[in-house]
């Protein structure tokens, strides 16, 4: 690639002095900054946009965007249809990676564990939440299987639209038994900042113990070179 493409990564970078005592702390500080980033530039346009990676039957790596739906000290979720390709990946092999990046910040989270089924009842109040436009495309949408042409999704949708229409409450549209969520129980969280030159920031969590991300004594700190 030209030259001309390089850009010179002027973060604010991230010292030991710096950082939280927990990944749970550091992660929250900085998903906050980006989502008050967000809303005053247009540099972070998603900032609740996680790169997902998988591996297949074969052994193959996955990835894919996912929005961050759930995130406390027990780790970051996401919601899906369980039948997509990630869930039945999951479902074989529920080793995954996933990364925050903001670009227009300087900055990156990666988060590497095991996935876990949400619970039920966590579901049910998170889809509740949802607009009913989205409730809707839950089930209209049987997530990663082939079909030909968007009319017949879009024919689902008018269908199950017809089935329930919006009501104003966050029960019109019942949660189909296909659709779930997951919440990566973490063993490592990295924290990127990146500075000139190329001297970038890496500093991680790595897990020594049992722990939530609040739990001083379930992490040690390394610092990685760029």
């Amino acid at each position: 690639m030209s030259d001309t493409l390089r850009t010179e990564y002027s973060g604010e970078g991230l010292s030991e002095s710096e950082l939280a005592a927990t990944p749970w702390e550091q992660a929250r500080h900085w998903v906050d900054d980006a989502i008050h980033r967000s809303a005053e530039r247009d540099d972070v346009p998603e900032p609740l946009a996680m790169s997902l990676a998988t591996v297949d039957a074969a052994g193959r790596p996955d990835v894919r965007a996912v929005l961050l739906r759930f995130f406390d000290p027990a780790g970051p979720g996401f919601v899906t249809n369980l039948g997509s390709a990630k869930g039945i990946q999951i479902a074989g092999n529920p080793e995954v990676a996933g990364t925050l990046v903001w670009a227009g910040m300087y900055r990156a989270i990666r988060f590497r564990g095991t996935a876990h089924l949400l619970g039920r009842g966590e579901v049910e109040r998170y889809f509740g939440e949802r607009p009913w436009g989205s409730r809707i495309s839950a089930w209209a949408s049987r997530q990663s299987q082939v079909i030909e042409g968007r009319s017949g999704l879009e024919e689902a949708y008018q269908r199950y639209a017809g089935r329930w229409p919006d009501l104003g409450s966050p029960t019109d549209v019942p949660v189909p038994d296909f659709w779930g969520g997951y919440r990566i129980t973490c063993d490592e969280v990295e924290f990127w900042a990146g500075r000139r030159n190329r001297l970038h920031d890496r500093l991680a969590f790595l897990r020594v113990g049992d722990g939530l991300l609040d739990d001083v004594g379930a992490w040690r700190l390394e610092r990685r070179q760029p």
